[in-house]
């Protein structure tokens, strides 16, 4: 089958390419922006890649055109779609017809920790042999390609709440029917397409309605908005960490702790840092014994998990200045990576950060951002003509930049022995990140 995607280039259409190439369809795409290294780990898969869209890129030979949820009506590749009647679909349903099927999905949800979630688990069955398939938001350290089939019943996968496609506009998770599902917290975002938590959180009811009578929803225990979506009904075993599995942090930096269940105990040492870190392995581990991996299985793999792209990853260790590349972009995810760095780092810590987020631009969260970056010694926000509001008024310490060049200028000239640097973006930041490596060597 000839398989077109509108949309090609973005993590989840990526991954629903590599899948589409691994069943044996021939596999052609397009994008705005075709670059690297999505485009390169697609092109060494045979896949011809075409920049830009216009009805010209639909081949009279195409089967089916998946389309992407940032493509909306307008787009002229999705007007020649609608017109010539091709068939066409999204990616999560396609995922659901063809890869998921019969398979133990587990999924893993919530506003935060996705992606380094989905990681570990995926680590922990794959050190323990059960060769799952796996669709992430990311690129997963131990594996270093987003998606794959497997070679097993298992599959993980990354469930977001953002919306399928402009024809259906549901929740993606609510097409990946999971037999194990993790909700790691939530908490209100996406302001684009959700105009309160509640709203959210029906999307959430929704997904606990196919999950079946004998899987199992994992929760941290105690968390009211996630309290109130299980209490509009839920028809699985509910498993409450913190309740029915505790865990403790046996260090500082919390990259080692202790998880106990029924009285036994067992060491985890990981190699990130972080309360938040801490609870995302502890969900995995969780997850992970319902498909039969013991604790103690899981703790040996979750020693050598090595972090996802963009997820707290050093950049650079230049003349005694650490340099960060982190995901985060909601004050709770800013203030976790904050407090899990000036933890185990002993000198000042220095933030850029590029407020990207449609609910960052739109000034949804600027009153949590001063407190979310307050242990922060040096805070530098780069404040381009999309944003919405007042950043100086709404975070006093911060140094605010018009533009990335007097920002990195600025920083690499006040930088010293002994700084970390966190980069914070879930975008390209105009290349910050290669940037000020690079002028810290050159330096």
């Amino acid at each position: 089958m000839h398989i077109h995607i509108i949309g090609i280039c973005g993590t989840f259409m990526g991954g629903i390419a590599r899948l589409a190439t691994e069943l044996g369809h021939q596999v052609t795409g397009s994008d705005h922006q075709v670059y690297p290294p999505m485009s390169d780990q697609l092109r060494s898969l045979g896949i011809d890649l075409i920049e830009g869209y216009s009805a010209d890129n639909l081949d009279k030979a195409v089967d089916l055109v998946i389309i992407g949820n940032a493509l909306s009506r307008g787009n002229p590749e999705v007007e020649a779609v609608l017109n010539q009647k091709l068939s066409y679909c999204s990616g999560a349903q396609w995922l659901h017809d063809n890869v998921l099927g019969q398979r133990w999905v587990l999924a893993v949800s919530g506003t935060h920790g996705k992606t380094t979630t989905a990681s570990m688990l995926t680590w922990i069955l794959q050190a323990n042999g059960y060769q799952p398939g796996f669709l992430i938001g990311g690129v997963p350290g131990n594996f270093n390609v987003s998606a794959a089939l497997g070679e097993s019943d298992f599959f993980i996968i990354e469930a977001d709440e953002y919306d399928t496609a402009f024809f259906d506009k549901r929740s993606k998770f609510v097409h990946y029917a999971p037999n194990t599902l993790v909700i790691n917290n939530l908490e209100f975002d996406h302001a684009d397409i959700f105009d309160t938590l509640a709203d959210i959180q029906r999307q959430f009811a929704h997904l606990l309605r196919i999950v079946p009578g004998n899987g199992q929803v994992i929760i941290p225990d105690q968390v009211g908005a996630i309290e109130q979506v299980i209490q509009k009904g839920c028809w699985s075993e509910v498993v409450r960490v913190g309740k029915d599995w505790q865990y403790r942090a046996s260090s500082a930096d919390a990259s080692s702790f202790v998880v106990s269940r029924d009285n036994n105990e067992v060491v985890v040492k990981l190699p990130l840092v972080g309360t938040h870190n801490m609870q995302n392995a502890v969900m995995a581990m969780i997850a992970a014994f319902h498909v039969g991996v013991l604790p103690q299985q899981a703790a040996e793999a979750l020693a050598t998990f090595k972090a996802p792209k963009r997820r707290l990853e050093l950049l650079l260790e230049h003349r005694g200045i650490s340099v960060f590349d982190d995901f985060a972009h909601h004050p709770t995810a800013i203030k976790t990576t904050v407090e899990a760095l000036k933890s185990s780092q002993a000198g000042r810590l220095v933030v850029l950060l590029e407020p990207r987020s449609n609910t960052m631009k739109s000034g949804v969260h600027k009153d949590a951002l001063a407190t979310a970056l307050a242990d922060a010694d040096s805070i530098n926000i780069f404040a381009p003509e999309s944003i919405e509001w007042d950043i100086a008024s709404a975070v006093p310490k911060a140094h605010v930049y018009s533009t990335t060049e007097a920002m990195l200028k600025q920083t690499v000239q006040e930088l010293e022995p002994g700084d970390t640097v966190v980069i914070m973006s879930n975008g390209g930041f105009e290349g910050m990140q290669k940037r000020l490596v690079s002028a810290l060597q050159e330096n």
